[in-house]
């Protein structure tokens, strides 16, 4: 396995009541006394990355020898059936064209895959309470072992490797069709109406909450990744999304003891929503409204979101291919807001609105490098409406620092709004190459900082 460099790690277990248990590590050693159910739990000092395999004994009445253990970096990733997307689905895509940073196809990265300093946790199919009786669970990234393995988490570590250089450790739990509410610590039991606040009832944790999230912790990581959506757009949640992720980021960092552990995560990619009939009514613009809550759990401290808008190939497809490009955005996040290398990590994130004489300007944050046109076409999926509310497709034009929007049937415009429908794939990037964040001016949250409690 890898254990968390540089942070005292958290090593526990359970023996006989009043029973004394060393544990020796790296040259450490530590002991404790059980508690009067045999409970215990020690903590190692911060050591340093090391790249060379060592042993961890753990003694008391009997002894334990865990083999092959990394001091680097450890990432917990949970989310639903685009995290849970293997790796062996990922060999099954159509090849692509190879992208900076791979000598090969990603999706031929299972023949390649052979780094010893890449080790892998799946924690799914077994509730993590019942530990193996031969203390086995992690493997090198490879074979079989790999492909089982989140591509999406997988990615992110081979990108951190190559920039890094430490030992990366990434546990994966994501279960296919969940929704965000089985992996809250209690069940919401109301919303109030005048804040939108959650209330819960932390005596009936959701569904996986007790098997899959609390027995990982305090297992010492640097974050958490987090891709999930899908369902609660279903549901067509929209702002009372935003909520339960503060609720969601707000338990599993008091969980692990840490209100600054990072939390990075996915916005869902376009989809045909609408045309998916279900328990609840949804339209072409119940996925955008998805996003914007999405997008509102960036005021949360140390957070940071990844943009999936041009990823599918088909939107009838709610697995878009494409998850090395959603493991390498997930890690440029973790480089620049976590490790501080000095990148680009996001999309033009709009901030301001200018109107005058017929036209709107749009000012944007992260525009690393320039405002661009992917493919060098018009821009697409800019609208403006005028007084009465009603929007209608704008031409829009770089201009320096932001874009210029018109449109012959908007005399005065009011608001503007850019990827405004599920099925929005616009090609209005950055020139690092991350696609802008879809968003309306008249975005009725955005004078109220509701997510930081």
């Amino acid at each position: 396995m890898v254990l968390q460099r540089d942070k005292p790690v958290h090593i526990w277990g359970s023996a006989a009541p009043m029973e004394e248990v060393t544990v020796r590590f790296r040259g450490h050693s530590v002991k404790t006394i059980t508690d009067a159910d045999g409970h215990w739990l020690v903590s190692l000092p911060p050591m340093h990355a090391s790249s060379k395999d060592a042993d961890m004994v753990i003694a008391g009445s009997n002894t334990i020898v865990l083999h092959h253990i990394l001091t680097g970096e450890v990432w917990l990733c949970s989310g639903q059936s685009n995290m849970e997307y293997t790796m062996r689905k990922n060999s099954k895509v159509a090849s692509v064209a190879i992208p900076k940073g791979f000598n090969h196809s990603p999706v031929d990265e299972l023949q390649y895959a052979n780094n010893d300093q890449i080790r892998i946790f799946l924690g799914l199919r077994k509730p993590m309470a019942k530990v193996h009786p031969d203390h086995e669970g992690w493997s090198v990234a490879k074979d079989s072992a790999l492909r089982q393995f989140s591509a999406a988490a997988y990615f992110f570590a081979r990108k951190l490797y190559k920039t890094l250089h430490v030992p990366i450790g990434m546990i994966a739990n994501a279960i296919p069709g969940s929704a965000i509410e089985p992996w809250l610590a209690g069940k919401i039991t109301a919303i109030d109406p005048a804040s939108d606040a959650l209330y819960f009832d932390y005596s009936k944790p959701g569904k996986f909450y007790p098997t899959l999230v609390r027995p990982l912790a305090p297992f010492t990581i640097r974050g958490f990744l987090w891709y999930q959506g899908e369902t609660n757009c279903f549901m067509n949640d929209s702002l009372q999304y935003a909520y339960k992720m503060q609720a969601l980021i707000d338990q599993w960092r008091t969980q692990w003891g840490d209100s600054t552990l990072p939390f990075y995560y996915v916005q869902i990619a376009p989809f045909y929503y609408a045309k998916n009939k279900g328990d609840y009514p949804l339209d072409i613009y119940t996925l955008p409204k998805f996003w914007e809550a999405q997008a509102l759990c960036l005021q949360i401290p140390h957070t940071g979101m990844t943009v999936s808008t041009d990823l599918p190939d088909n939107l009838n497809n709610i697995h878009p291919p494409g998850k090395w490009v959603v493991g390498e955005r997930l890690a440029a996040i973790a480089l620049a807001k976590t490790y501080g290398r000095s990148i680009a990590y996001s999309g033009p994130t709009y901030v301001r609105s200018v109107t005058a004489a017929g036209k709107m300007e749009l000012y944007f944050t992260n525009r690393d490098g320039g405002l661009v046109s992917k493919d060098g076409k018009p821009l697409t999926y800019f609208e403006l409406s005028g007084p009465d509310g009603k929007y209608y497709p704008a031409k829009a034009i770089i201009q320096g620092d932001h874009i210029e929007l018109t449109s012959k049937d908007v005399a005065r415009p009011v608001a503007a709004r850019f990827a405004w429908t599920e099925s929005a794939q616009p090609n209005f990037y950055n020139k690092a190459g991350f696609p802008a964040m879809a968003f309306r001016t008249d975005n009725p949250y955005k004078h109220r900082h509701i997510l930081l409690q």
